[in-house]
């Protein structure tokens, strides 16, 4: 990273060697320091851009969106009230060593996040009930006490996201000893942002005693660790550990030091982080994680970067970089119809949409489409009670930026090559989205080729999406779980093996067209089995946009020896039938219906049902229909084979 000086406005721009920013932000820590030292503010004006407190509250109060979120809130509260504090034994914290399962230890640590939140918004929104006050300084008092702010899965897991410190040395590393090491994950960043901001935001109603207690943890616990320990693993990395933690520790920093040369120290490092996440995007602004990592990554991006911009009075902007302004407009281009997702790599079919992240983002960038109110995200619909997005859900939304609906058009990712292409015919929504990529992307699926169908609220052809995160999941079995190799995906099986993981797997662009009448897409894929039987992979997709549109894949082979087996895999929600005529039909409700014409002289066709397990430990049922090539002797050397998918 570069920055350079133009007036009074350091502008920060980024430069890559391979994949590694280069950091020279930190040889301008005199301009940085300038800059801190010519912006005198009170902290509590950071959060509040030309209004005061009371102006908006009044404005949540007068408009139909914010009136039902503080409702949710509040609802919320009185049933919180109702519980007690859930204890974080050491039962939990030992069970992802011992088993390999995240979701006990985590369901306690979340449930405590969610007090939080609940409680300092309420304190913050109903000052009159002194019930909300005590019930959040209990839960301030008792989270300052937790061993580690940390997830045993992130102290335990990789070097990626342990840090420096080595599994046997984890006991030193959650110490609580002076001069000891401490791990820094996603959550112990979001922790320490969360108390600095609700000890800035609730002023002096807080007690001394616990504002010098969050100051002095997260000071032992996140800064002072952040800028004398050797550097985190995430440091570096190019997806949302990067922003989230960086930018989280940039804002506790903000709030806590008030010496400009401490906070120089802190920003200046954090810098790092900031804008090697940015080099993990392309210019496209795709993130190939899935659109709720870009919910969460980029979200505290920017939560981070307009912290930064105000607290140095502009001089350090990150949103005038052009690629922040393309991350910023990925939002729109994913969406399939409503709440529906493109939902591959590790995302979600379905999400809300944080109203107060669209808002700002929108009035940076006016091209940026504000999604419908209506779309809003619930407040517990982030089932790990996020502090800063909860927060700037009731700051930055506007009722007056009320959004339409996804609209027809066509989008192509160049850099991931991402295809989606939504058509709003009178009937309804009809939606094709493909992908080539390579398989290792962040949250990597193995998925070269893959694609997915959307008609009148049903998908019909599906990704999985996201799977339960276990020790497994992130580790060498990955690709063995369903949701992650491309057995669950809808691409072929030769010779009963799969895609391999690896960046050396990825895909070619033949042609991307684009007209009123249809979208082409062609791949060469031929690299994505590891194999040098096969010589050349061409998937070809043509979505020809009809009322109701249809889509034409064709894949044609060539190998250098015959396999045995070719099976040509879709993937479905639903289960299939065969029509009259001999089609597939997946019909789910009489509007949405899928037909899937093939050669049945080439083809035979069976189901196979599997059970996938979500993030969020629930399991639904999911099909696999295989198009298995008949045996005739021995498979040629070429084949084409081609599936007519129509909506009828």
């Amino acid at each position: 990273m570069r920055t350079r000086t133009e007036g009074k406005r350091l502008h920060i721009s980024f430069k890559k060697v391979g994949r590694i920013p280069v950091n020279v932000a930190l040889g301008n820590m005199e301009e940085l320091k300038a800059a801190l030292g010519a912006v005198k503010i009170d902290q509590s004006q950071l959060l509040f851009a030309g209004e005061s407190a009371d102006q908006v509250k009044a404005r949540l109060r007068s408009g139909q969106h914010g009136s039902q979120l503080v409702e949710e809130i509040r609802t919320e509260g009185v049933k919180l009230l109702q519980e007690t504090m859930p204890e974080l034994s050491y039962t939990l914290f030992r069970l992802y060593a011992e088993q390999g399962t995240r979701v006990e230890y985590e369901h306690v640590y979340f449930r405590r996040r969610n007090r939080l939140t609940t409680f300092a918004l309420l304190a913050w929104l109903e000052t009159e009930h002194g019930v909300y006050f005590d019930a959040l300084l209990d839960t301030i008092w008792s989270i300052l006490d937790e061993y580690t702010w940390c997830l045993p899965a992130h102290i335990l897991q990789g070097p990626e996201m342990r840090g420096p410190i080595g599994e046997g040395q984890q006991a030193a590393n959650l110490a609580n000893a002076s001069g000891e090491a401490f791990t820094i994950d996603l959550f112990a960043a979001e922790t320490a942002f969360a108390l600095s901001e609700i000890s800035v935001l609730l002023g002096d109603a807080l007690p001394d005693l616990l504002r010098v207690r969050i100051r002095e943890e997260v000071l032992r616990r996140i800064l002072r660790p952040f800028v004398t320990q050797a550097p985190s693993g995430w440091e570096t990395a190019t997806h949302n550990w990067a922003s989230v933690c960086g930018g989280s520790i940039a804002a506790a920093a903000i709030y806590t030091l008030q010496d400009d040369d401490e906070l120089a120290a802190v920003l200046g490092r954090a810098f790092l982080p900031l804008a090697s996440y940015l080099s993990g995007f392309e210019e496209d602004g795709a993130c190939t994680e899935g659109y709720m990592y870009w919910q969460y990554g980029f979200g505290y991006f920017t939560y981070a970067a307009d912290l930064i911009q105000r607290r140095t009075g502009g001089a350090v902007d990150w949103f005038q970089d052009d690629k922040v302004r393309q991350i910023a407009l990925f939002q729109q281009k994913c969406f399939l119809d409503g709440r529906k997702v493109v939902s591959f790599s590790d995302s979600h079919g379905e999400a809300g949409i944080f109203m107060g992240l669209s808002g700002y983002l929108k009035q940076l960038y006016p091209e940026l489409e504000h999604p419908e109110l209506g779309l809003r995200a619930g407040y517990r619909d982030d089932h790990c009670s996020r502090w800063a997005p909860a927060l700037r859900n009731l700051l930055w939304a506007r009722e007056e930026a009320d959004g339409r609906p996804w609209h027809t058009a066509s989008y192509y990712l160049a850099d991931a090559q991402w295809l989606i292409s939504r058509q709003l015919q009178p009937q309804g929504a009809y939606v094709f989205a493909a992908k080539g990529g390579h398989n290792n992307e962040p949250h990597n699926h193995n998925d070269l080729g893959h694609f997915l169908l959307y008609a009148q609220g049903e998908t019909l052809l599906a990704d999985l999406g996201s799977g339960r995160y276990t020790r497994a999941y992130f580790g060498p079995e990955r690709y063995e779980i369903l949701c992650n190799g491309s057995q669950g995906h809808s691409v072929p099986i030769i010779d009963g093996q799969y895609q391999q993981a690896g960046a050396a797997h990825r895909a070619e662009l033949l042609e991307f067209t684009s007209t009123e009448a249809q979208d082409a897409l062609a791949l060469e894929l031929s690299s994505a089995y590891g194999t040098e039987k096969v010589r050349q992979w061409v998937r070809r997709f043509t979505w020809r946009k009809t009322e109701p549109p249809t889509l034409v894949v064709s894949d044609r082979f060539e190998f250098t020896k015959a396999p045995t087996t070719l099976v040509e895999r879709f993937i479905s929600w639903h289960l299939p039938q065969q029509a009259e005529d001999g089609r597939i039909v997946i019909a789910p409700t009489k509007e949405a219906r899928l037909f899937i014409g093939y050669d049945s002289s080439l083809f035979d066709w069976s189901v196979e049902s599997f059970i996938h397990d979500d993030h969020y430990g629930q399991s639904r049922a999911c099909y696999a229909i295989d198009f298995t090539l008949k045996p005739s002797g021995q498979i040629r050397l070429e084949l084409s084979a081609m599936f007519i998918c129509a909506f009828e």
